[in-house]
């Protein structure tokens, strides 16, 4: 095979196939990747680009479904306990890596509280197991005196801090390098995974098709469309009704708090089950989170944090700490939205299930709404079961690993370079040969990150325009990577994407993919 895996535009697409996904987020991406290895034809499409929506806006984590269990949402914690188990040890191993969360015991929560809290712990403890969850995979939570505590957070306050309580859950390199993964693998099984690809009309017989680069139309006749379009999917289906909520996290500099090894799960006050998130990075950044506020009036393509949710993170997370974040800390903010259904006589957008639905328009659209990201899989399965075309195969994603997939001691013997093993896998070495193919140039150079605290390289940069659909410096530098969230970092990245674009689309060879 030749060529890039996943194209934008619609230049040679096929007139009919068996399904047609339209959205190109972690659902959409996860569906056509079900259809596909379910043996049909396939075409996903998306206007913009891969995970350009809600899916690279997340807190990059993989939840086993404590704050469900808490809500009595026993299905859909459950089910969030397996898919992330599934994710952590068959499909995406080499993204998907255990987080030590720590909720320090302090003045500031009562004995009432902690005993709670804990008790929340064991249940989630109990969860892992019935998953089927290995304690090599996901640790048992444990009680820390105050000492243990600060080893792992030194810049917790000391005057108040009587221990903690630590527990795991799984942390993603990157959402949207998930996303990206998926739409790779499904274009690699045969799918045809194509961007700036928007759809006018839809019906369960078809769409209509504009190529964005061209202005093109195109007519694609399907035997089933499937809408995964998210908090816009009552665009391509007025029926679908949606209580869309924002949520918004901050970014900081490591040095704000230094030291920190874990995530750290800070009491927001007056709630009994609430926390405030303080989230180490890869990159050497820290996110905090998380805000869940209602939103109405039109969906926004790119949804933009308030004032009032960066002092109520900054408060909120504040008091756990000797020197607390100031405004000045913040070098970046991001807010995404979450595709919620509309319950009748629900309450605030926090009490709104996460549990995902299959709908069937009076066109014959099939929209797949709600869910989250850990159980995007089992969305998908349960998309293309609801289908039930002739001649599918069942589904086999539970067992099917993502393109880079390995075990953690395997990945861990890689002679490769180690950011981009964290970040393709096994692929890391393929992705280093196609710089060197395209470019020409020296290792030192193809892996030299754009500065001390930028740690992209142009190898991926480069990979990413020929593997992965990359066309403009958005796509790298928003999606492909995340250095977009910090807007100086995005200013010192920005030459070696348009470097990276450049050599890419100047080379004359056709790279071999798998």
């Amino acid at each position: 095979m030749t060529g890039p895996c996943i194209t934008p535009g619609l230049d040679g697409v096929p007139v009919e196939v068996d399904v047609v996904v339209v959205g190109l987020g972690i659902t959409g991406a996860g569906v056509a990747l079900d259809a596909v290895t379910r043996g049909l034809s396939v075409l996903a499409v998306d206007a913009h680009d891969l995970a350009f929506g809600t899916s690279r806006w997340s807190s990059k984590l993989v939840h086993g479904g404590l704050r469900y269990l808490a809500q009595g949402q026993l299905a859909i914690a459950h089910e969030s306990a397996v898919e992330r188990g599934i994710l952590m040890d068959v499909t995406a191993p080499h993204l998907v890596r255990p987080l030590p969360m720590l909720t320090p015991v302090d003045a500031t929560m009562s004995r009432g509280r902690t005993a709670l809290t804990w008790a929340g712990l064991r249940a989630g403890d109990a969860l892992r197991r019935t998953a089927r969850t290995t304690t090599g995979t996901l640790p048992r939570p444990r009680r820390l005196n105050a000492t243990e505590a600060l080893g792992l957070v030194p810049s917790l306050r000391t005057d108040t801090l009587r221990g903690g309580l630590l527990a795991w859950d799984g942390q993603l390199e990157d959402d949207a390098r998930l996303v990206v993964t998926v739409a790779r693998t499904a274009a690699a099984h045969g799918a045809e995974v194509r961007t700036r690809a928007r759809v006018l009309s839809a019906t369960g017989a078809g769409v209509e098709l504009r190529d964005e680069l061209t202005g093109q139309a195109y007519a694609v006749r399907a035997r089933a469309v499937v809408n995964a379009t998210g908090v816009w999917a009552g665009l391509l289906d007025d029926e679908v009704r949606l209580r869309p909520s924002r949520g918004t996290h901050l970014v900081l500099r490591g040095a704000t708090l230094p030291h920190t090894r874990v995530a750290v799960m800070v009491p927001i006050p007056g709630t009994a089950a609430r926390f405030a998130m303080v989230l180490p990075q890869p990159d050497g950044t820290i996110y905090v989170g998380l805000t869940d506020e209602p939103v109405t009036g039109p969906v926004p393509d790119v949804p933009v944090p308030s004032e009032a949710e960066i002092d109520f993170l900054l408060d909120a997370v504040g008091a756990a700490f000797a020197t607390p974040p100031t405004r000045d800390d913040v070098i970046g903010a991001f807010a995404g939205l979450r595709p919620l259904l509309e319950v009748a006589g629900a309450g605030s957008t926090a009490d709104l299930s996460r549990r995902h639905a299959i709908l069937t328009s009076r066109t014959g659209v099939t929209s797949v709404v709600g869910g989250k990201l850990t159980t995007y899989r089992r969305m998908a399965q349960d998309t293309l079961d609801a289908l039930a075309l002739d001649g599918a195969r069942p589904c086999r994603t539970a067992s099917l690993p993502l393109l880079g997939a390995a075990p953690a001691d395997v990945l861990r013997r890689s002679t490769a370079p180690t950011r981009l093993v964290r970040r393709f896998g096994t692929d890391a070495d393929l992705v280093l040969a196609t710089a060197r193919e395209v470019t020409g140039l020296t290792d030192d150079e193809l892996l030299a990150p754009a500065s001390d605290e930028v740690p992209v390289t142009l190898a991926e940069l480069v990979f990413a325009v020929t593997h992965e659909g990359a066309h403009d410096v958005d796509d790298l530098l928003e999606r492909r990577t995340r250095v977009g969230l910090v807007p100086a970092d995005r200013a010192v990245a920005e030459p070696v994407a348009r470097r990276a674009l450049d050599l890419a689309f100047d080379c004359p060879r056709p790279i071999r993919l798998r």
